[in-house]
């Protein structure tokens, strides 16, 4: 959904817009996947969704990669916050 006329908007916030969506499509197919493999006792097809569920991971970092390479306030904030021991609460 666009919340401005997409004429008024550039092809760097549209990619950006674009990559945004498909993230958050990939974590939503990866929370279906999980719930689905918690709740079949199909032992064959869990390991399907799980497997499947790691693809969209997979996909899902992707897309985090691309959008660090395309928004140095994303990247900073990635180079910031990932990997740290602990959460950092303390917001500027």
């Amino acid at each position: 959904m666009l919340y401005e006329e997409r004429n008024k908007l550039s092809e760097k916030t549209l990619d950006i817009k674009r990559a945004i969506d498909s993230l958050k499509e990939e974590m939503e197919a990866v929370d279906l996947y999980h719930q689905r493999a918690d709740a079949t006792l199909a032992e064959d097809l869990k390991r399907i969704l799980i497997h499947n569920a790691n693809e969209e991971k997979e996909h899902a970092a992707m897309l985090i990669e691309w959008l660090r390479k395309n928004d140095e306030i994303f990247a900073k904030e990635l180079k910031d916050n990932l990997y740290q021991e602990e959460i950092n609460t303390n917001h500027k």
